[in-house]
């Protein structure tokens, strides 16, 4: 039960609305992207700036309660049940100062307004495939962007940070201020707080040689086995991925790709189009295409090249970090992700290396950088139960297991490691030394273990 007088002081304090279980907007405002789960919480605080924030958090020291945070809802790994829901969605300036190549977001800007205010100068976030996602969770959790290989994680590229702490003060932390926290936010971030803003890096990128190859994967078999050898000798500058998808023959997919099992090759090139024509050359000769838009395009349609799907919809998933992966490897997933697969799943191999094997310039908390591929795996509930859906995507995930280069990444397209419920274990998404100083570092910075709805760290015992 809530204290009615504490939510009436809460009420007093805050200049966006509180919502109850049961008001009219409540369950509207807890929804997301993510459909097949949604927080629960016995409070709602719909921030209007950072001081309804620190409010919230207040408010749920005070009465003992745990803090989840929501910005566009992409991101849900743990589903709060109880405890404090924070919406950050109505924080989302976004001011570029272009000299300094820089942008100042507010926690609920989505890439989309950040894309098109850097490219008014020529410059570039270091943004994922949709542009919908909310920045900061994105970054906050690595992020595994289409120009990664040239450019590293957008992690990598935070300058400040602006964080709400458990205690319920607000901090602007950068490397000089705070260099422990400042390290553990850029990869581990919603465990330490509710981040209200950050400053980041743009890069100078304002076009692309980019789009997507899809292939009839009944006329192209080895399709995938022919993609991991091609990305061999890549350049820096060019950052790919492959997705296979056997689509139901419903009316809702286009008539080109209902009923087959397809391929599709994704390519953002940042050199010239005539290079990058030499490049993808290779992947066109493979067989036909059911359709290529890989062109010169500006940088503000860079949302085409994946064109993922805009609409909420439930899903599950999860993901592995390799150090190789093989032809064997490659058609034996390709197997368990066909037309006779009892769940749908939707394969995904990434293309790592380059910027995205070094260090940061300034330590993060982003590890397993030796990886060479990140293969990830969606299983859309479509006639299928999480339970059904789960062992399916771990079926695949097993075909690769020795592989492993020893965990998971947590920050895609769609947010956490392992999207819906249960999450995986911490220790899968650090290495075990980052892991243990995050530890440490939650110990001194929410002993009280406040913020476990967004990750899974917890303080020592």
């Amino acid at each position: 039960m809530n204290d009615a007088a504490a939510i009436a002081a809460l009420r007093d304090r805050v200049r966006g609305a509180v919502l109850l279980p049961g008001d009219d907007t409540f369950a509207a405002r807890c929804a997301g992207f993510q459909t097949a789960y949604r927080h629960r919480p016995s409070v709602l605080v719909d921030a209007a700036d950072p001081e309804d924030v620190v409010a919230a958090v207040r408010y749920a020291a005070a009465q003992n309660l745990p803090v989840a945070v929501q910005a566009t809802g992409h991101g849900l790994a743990v589903a709060t049940d109880g405890g404090v829901l924070v919406i950050t969605a109505g924080l989302s300036e976004v001011t570029v100062d272009a000299p300094a190549r820089t942008a100042r977001i507010g926690a609920g800007a989505r890439f989309a307004d950040v894309i098109d205010a850097a490219a008014r100068h020529g410059l570039a976030p270091l943004n994922g495939s949709a542009p919908g996602v909310g920045a900061v969770g994105y970054i906050l959790g690595g992020g595994l962007g289409l120009l990664a290989r040239e450019f590293g994680y957008a992690a990598d590229r935070v300058r400040s940070i602006d964080i709400v702490t458990a205690d319920g003060r607000q901090r602007r932390v950068t490397a000089d201020t705070d260099p422990e926290l400042f390290w553990a936010l850029r990869g581990a971030g919603a465990n330490f707080g509710v981040v209200t803003g950050m400053e980041i890096e743009l890069v100078p990128v304002s076009r692309l040689y980019g789009g997507e190859l899809v292939f009839d994967l009944a006329r192209t078999p080895d399709l995938l086995a022919d993609y991991l050898r091609w990305t061999e000798d890549l350049p820096e500058r060019l950052t790919s991925s492959v997705s296979l998808l056997a689509y139901p023959d419903l009316p809702f997919f286009p008539p080109v790709l209902r009923g087959r099992f397809v391929a599709h090759v994704r390519v953002a090139y940042t050199g010239d189009s005539r290079a990058g024509e030499r490049l993808v050359a290779p992947l066109r000769a493979l067989g036909p295409r059911l359709s290529d838009t890989v062109a010169e395009m500006p940088y503000t349609e860079c949302g085409a090249i994946y064109d993922d799907p805009p609409q909420p919809h439930a899903y599950q998933g999860d993901n592995l970090l390799l150090r190789a992966f093989g032809p064997e490897q490659a058609a034996e997933v390709t197997e368990l992700v066909g037309p006779g697969s009892p769940v749908p799943c939707v394969l995904d191999v990434r293309h790592l290396g380059g910027a995205l094997g070094r260090p940061a310039e300034v330590p993060n908390a982003v590890g397993h950088r030796s990886a060479r591929y990140l293969l990830r795996v969606l299983m859309p509930l479509m006639g299928a139960t999480p339970d059904e859906a789960r062992g399916a995507g771990q079926k695949v995930l097993g075909a690769l297991a020795a592989e492993s280069a020893g965990g998971r990444f947590q920050s895609l397209v769609y947010g956490g490691c392992a999207e819906g419920a249960p999450a995986a274990p911490a220790t899968d998404f650090w290495e075990a030394a980052d892991h243990r100083r995050l530890t440490v570092l939650k110990s001194e910075i929410d002993p009280a273990n406040m913020f476990c709805c967004n990750r899974n760290i917890e303080p020592m015992g």
